[in-house]
This record gives C-alpha cells, structure tokens and sequence, in this order.
C-alpha cells in the first residue's frame, strides 16, 4: 500500500514539476517577445516576467521537483529490484537529461534576474526551440516507464517514431515563427 501511495504522490508531483519547467520557458519567451516593445511598456512586462519566473521557480517548480526526486528514490529503495531491469536503466539515463535540463533552467533564471530590464541574449527560436525539451523527456520518460522492456525489443521503431516526433516539432516551430516574423 505504502508504495502504491508514493507512486501516487511521485506521478502527482511529475505532473506538478514539468507543468513549472513548460511555463517557465514560455516566459523567457515571453520575455524575449518585448523587445521590440516601446520603452516603457518593455519595462513593465519585462518586470513582471522576471517576478513570475522567480515565482514560479521557487514556489512551484523547485519545491515539485524536489517531491518528485524524494518519492522517486524511496520507490528505487522501496522496490530495488528495477535497478536490474535495463528499461529502468534507460528512464534513469533521461532523467539525466532531464537533471541538465533543470540546470540550464536555473542558470536562465538567474540571467533573466541579472540583467536588469535589459534584451535576453538568447535568439527568440532558440528559445522557443528549447521550450520543446521538456517535451521530449517527457515522451521519453513515460514510453519507456508504460512499455517497459518492450521499449528495449521494439527500440528501432521507438527511435524512429521519436525524431519523426522531434523533427516535426521543431519544423513547426520555425514554420509558426516563420509566419510571425513576415
């Protein structure tokens, strides 16, 4: 019962930690989009996205993410037996990405917080491209946690559907920025 329970609050707090990390980088781009805002109005928005960011960060996306971590390991020690099974292995290896993820997270955060008002030196589809990380883990994570080591056997096929996935995510993005721009 105890580790049915903490998979419950682990899936709960997933949910919670990744709804912070795709808004988080929404609002760099959001940040990004003032530059070509008149002065005062760059100002005001740009003020109030560095607030939510720092909000949503520490209130929210941290806090989840660390919930998540600790129900996570308790289950690995609840249930050691997954550390033999090569799919947990690869969930494990995206969790890592994941983890470099949060990283470049933070350092943004911290640069969006220093800059004081100023332009964010990150191009506007670089940014939006980046939003689509989370994404991806995301797929990742959870195709290789509901397949199991089916997703081992049918790996070819898993990675195919995968960069097709990718491909025309990222195609869209330029695509709908693309359209903006003109």
């Amino acid at each position: 019962m105890l580790y049915t329970i903490l998979k419950a609050v682990h899936i709960i707090f997933m949910v919670s930690y990744f709804a912070g990390i795709f808004y988080l980088v929404r609002l760099f781009v959001y940040y990004k989009d003032t530059d070509e805002f008149e002065n005062q109005k760059k100002a005001i928005l740009r003020e109030q996205y560095v607030f939510m960011t720092t909000r949503l960060w520490n209130i929210i996306t941290v806090p989840a993410g660390v919930i998540m971590l600790a129900s996570g390991l308790t289950l690995i020690f609840l249930n050691f037996g997954l550390m033999k099974t090569p799919w947990f292995h690869l969930k494990l290896t995206f969790l890592l990405g994941l983890a470099a993820y949060h990283f470049w997270c933070w350092k943004k955060v911290l640069q969006m917080k220093s800059l004081n008002g100023e332009n964010f030196p990150m191009a506007n589809i670089k940014l939006r491209q980046a939003n689509e990380i989370a994404t991806f883990i995301l797929f990742l994570v959870v195709f290789t946690v509901i397949l199991k080591s089916m997703v081992i056997e049918y790996r070819w096929q898993l990675i195919l559907g995968f960069v097709v996935l990718v491909g025309s995510i990222m195609m869209t993005v330029k695509l709908v920025n693309k359209k903006k721009s003109n």
